[in-house]
């Protein structure tokens, strides 16, 4: 009889201890355990990279060369492994040409629908190719926008927003600041305008050739110089403010620039194509008397009811098979919750709840059998009701005859799992054995298990009592996305947590408006700009909400919006750099009695550095191996090893240890190490106050989850000194964590609350939801379902509320029955 368990024998991959375990097949099995207990280092970095290695072992030469660069996984022996397939979280940011359309691949098929059983126009002989119906090829796209439906102009408006200021006052505010902004008044005075009169006093026909003309006069300007500076003359050239914001914006290589110049361009429908992207050959096909852009647009579930009677068809006709084709795959993201999403909605806009079920539907119609599913914690950013119709759809992958293997944090699909894998006792060094390899209910037979006491959790959390709000911030009439005049207050001094299913409007109502009203206020600008969030892409600007108005922003003083954006992009950024903490780690080595004898500063000891770095990976460590048909990886430089320096930087120690000894330390380590340390101690405090005892000082930013990025960033937050009131906002901090690291980065959270400052989290944690002092409930559905408050108040409030889909699990959280 076949052996139906995979057999791991002598696991030692990162901070596995040589661990032994079976896992069975064609079940569903939870690996658990606290964050950085080793679950991704068995399941990732050992069963998954074995079961590539190995396939990879079957194909060309070339390709086991390549393969062979990246290194096998530590491990002894794996028996019993079938092929596998992995669904990781994304940690890159999909781009504005990205959609649900082409993350699910039914734009493939739509296109060649309307190119093979499309209704042509008369006079139109060929059929067109199904490329012409795409917005991302040349041939088929809006030759104005470039198919991307949008152009961005300046107005008048946007590059003069005060007019009572004169030119010299800084009226244009789109223009540079210091000198080169001075040339360009100097010129328009030279030209003979006049600067000091206020704007609006000043001649349409002037104002309209100062911002918008294409002209670009030479002029020699006698600027007016302070008493005892040299008034020389000089030649200068004009430039209006409407190209110095379209040539800053396309061609700067200054990402601040570029980011301040967006502040003055203004979204509009391309007036070619009104916004549909496609060239008119492509729009002037139907089907069903609709043309392609049309049926984009529907929801999905609005696109099977159009598409089911063809689809009914029996005849041999290519439409019915398309058409079948696509209604089946549409049911299943409708089973997923999805069904409110169209087919043209733009990928950046999309949650990771919604983007992890979009890839999780594509596999499942693959009719794949008999392979190993790996999936990254596919609950997060699920609200509880989305997470039953994923535990459905997992629950149908594995009785088509596949094995799943699931990294998990939410205890409601653990407890649906039929056996679980628990990895502890703690994280880091602490962790990496094996506390229980078997069926759910026999651990809670493990003493040591973090997990088995949120497992069987038999009594509610203790009841905290609401805290008084100091003021309230409102927002009022507010439309964005699926937001359509909304009225939301949210009470300052107080934890705040935003609830509502996938795709109700959460992110959209805190991420982007209330960032971005606030951030306004400050003189901020945009506060998504500051770090990257959501600014722009290559289509420029994203879409800013319209307000009728807010109130009790006068008691803010500061905006702290913590995001799970990646903290650098390549191996060189890591948790030391982006703390600051390394700074002060380089400082101590500079300062060792060697490194002054041969002369070595701080510099020497940055990787970034010629003088002190390895040459082969410039010293990041890694170097990149391309795979061809796969993704690129990286691989540990073949000269350090992926130290980062080089040997004479490397004889510099510090009680016996290199600086990338130092890197190599986890955060826990490193406190001791350098407890002697102020500077270093109070970051490296701060990292163990979120939960991030576990990570390496240099553990690369390209490893590190969105829930660590998103509490490295927190904690970098956390050391500085905090005056006034402080608005934090968090986007689902507790992805990534088990429950026991949740408890300790809600003490923190609530501490900041307690020192006089506000927090508003969006949460789908309801033992969060059930400690906040006020929740706001968004729904009562997704998409042009949502964008309501259907609930809000303290958690009693809100668990018992009619309507609400949060309810049930709030109240269920909170210890009560479901409500009626």
């Amino acid at each position: 009889m076949a052996d139906s368990y995979v057999r791991v024998r002598g696991a030692r991959e990162h901070n596995l201890r040589t661990i032994d375990v079976d896992i069975p097949r064609d079940a569903l099995v939870a690996f658990t355990g606290v964050s950085g207990s080793g679950k991704s280092s068995l399941a990732f970095g050992t069963l998954y990279a074995e079961a590539q290695r190995r396939y990879f072992e079957s194909v060309a030469p070339y390709a086991r060369r390549l393969i062979h660069q990246v290194g096998a996984p530590k491990v002894e022996d794996i028996t019993g492994l079938p092929p596998a397939v992995a669904l990781q979280q994304r940690r890159s940011a999909p781009t504005s040409r990205s959609s649900v359309g082409t993350v699910t691949t039914l734009s493939n098929t739509l296109r060649m629908l309307f190119s093979r059983a499309g209704d042509y126009p008369e006079g139109m002989t060929e059929r067109l190719d199904s490329d012409a119906f795409s917005p991302n090829t040349a041939a088929g796209a809006c030759p104005e926008c470039h198919g991307l439906g949008t152009v961005h102009r300046v107005t008048e408006e946007s590059l003069v927003p005060d007019p009572a200021l004169s030119v010299r006052e800084g009226a244009i505010a789109a223009w540079p600041g210091a000198w080169q902004g001075k040339n360009l008044r100097d010129i328009l005075a030279t030209l003979g305008h006049d600067i000091d009169r206020p704007w609006r006093e000043l001649p349409q026909a002037d104002r309209d050739w100062i911002l918008f003309t294409d002209e670009q006069p030479v002029v020699t300007v006698h600027p007016v110089r302070e008493a005892g500076r040299i008034q020389r003359p000089y030649k200068g050239q004009y430039m209006s403010a409407r190209r110095y914001v379209l040539h800053t914006f396309a061609d700067s290589k200054s990402e601040t620039l570029r980011r301040r110049v967006q502040g003055f361009m203004v979204a509009e429908p391309c007036p070619r194509c009104a916004g549909r992207r496609l060239r008119p050959e492509a729009l002037a096909v139907t089907f069903e008397g609709r043309d392609i852009a049309d049926l984009a647009g529907l929801p999905l579930g609005a696109l099977a009811a159009l598409l089911r009677p063809t689809a009914a068809r029996t005849d041999d006709e290519v439409a019915p098979a398309l058409a079948r084709d696509l209604v089946a795959r549409i049911e299943v993201l409708t089973e997923l919750g999805l069904g409110y999403l169209s087919m043209d909605r733009p990928a950046p806009t999309l949650s990771a709840g919604e983007l992890q079920r979009l890839r999780l539907a594509t596999q499942l119609r693959s009719g794949l059998f008999g392979v190993v599913y790996v999936l990254d914690e596919p609950s997060a950013g699920l609200h509880p009701a989305d997470t039953e119709a994923l535990l459905t759809v997992l629950g149908r992958l594995k009785d088509a005859g596949n094995t799943l293997f699931v990294v998990e944090h939410d205890m409601d699909v653990v407890r649906h799992a039929d056996w679980i894998v628990d990895i502890g006792p703690r994280a880091g060094e602490h962790g990496g054995q094996v506390l229980h390899s078997g069926p759910v209910a026999a651990l809670a037979d493990v003493e040591a298990s973090a997990t088995r006491r949120y497992l069987f959790a038999t009594e509610p959390p203790p009841r905290r009592t609401p805290r008084t709000p100091s003021g309230t911030l409102t927002l009022r009439g507010v439309t964005l996305h699926n937001l359509r005049g909304l009225d939301a207050a949210f009470p300052l001094g107080v934890f705040t947590a935003v609830t509502g299913v996938s795709g109700s409007g959460k992110s959209t109502l805190v991420t982007r408006v209330l960032a971005e009203t606030v951030g306004d206020h400050l003189g901020a600008g945009r506060p998504d700009a500051e770090d990257g969030a959501d600014a722009g892409t290559e289509a420029g600007p994203m879409a800013r909400a319209r307000l009728s108005g807010a109130d009790g922003l006068a008691a803010i003083d500061r905006l702290v919006r913590v995001d799970q954006k990646p903290i650098g992009r390549t191996p060189r950024s890591n948790l030391a750099t982006y703390t600051g903490l390394f700074d002060a780690v380089r400082k101590v080595f500079a300062a060792t009695d060697e490194a002054r004898a041969r002369g070595y500063t701080v510099g020497r000891f940055s990787f970034n550095v010629a003088a002190g770095r390895c040459e082969t990976c410039q010293g990041e460590g890694f170097v990149a191996v391309e795979l061809l048909f796969l993704p690129g990886t990286y691989a540990p430089c073949t000269a350090c090893h992926g130290a980062r320096y080089n040997p004479e930087t490397l004889q510099i120690t510090h009680r016996n240890r290199t600086i990338a000894d130092v890197l190599d330390m986890t955060v826990d380590t490193a406190a001791d190490f350098l407890a002697d340390v102020p500077s270093a101690a109070r970051s490296l405090r701060t990292l163990q106050d979120v939960g991030l005892g576990y990570l390496r000082l240099g553990q690369p930013a390209t490893e590190l989850s969105g829930g660590e990025a998103q509490r490295i960033k927190l904690a970098t937050e956390l050391q500085r000194t905090r005056r006034g009131h402080t608005l934090y906002l968090l986007d689902e901090p507790t992805t990534g964590l088990h429950p026991a690291d949740t408890e300790v980065l809600l003490r923190q959270l609530h501490g900041l609350v307690d020192a006089g400052h506000t927090v508003v989290v969006v949460e789908h944690d309801m033992g969060v939801v059930a400690g906040a002092d006020h929740v706001i409930d968004l729904g009562p559905g997704g998409g042009a379902e949502g964008g309501r408050i259907v609930a809000e108040g303290t958690p009693a409030a809100v668990a018992a509320a009619p309507g609400s889909r949060t309810a049930r699990y709030l109240a269920r959280r909170r210890g009560h029955p479901d409500p009626s």
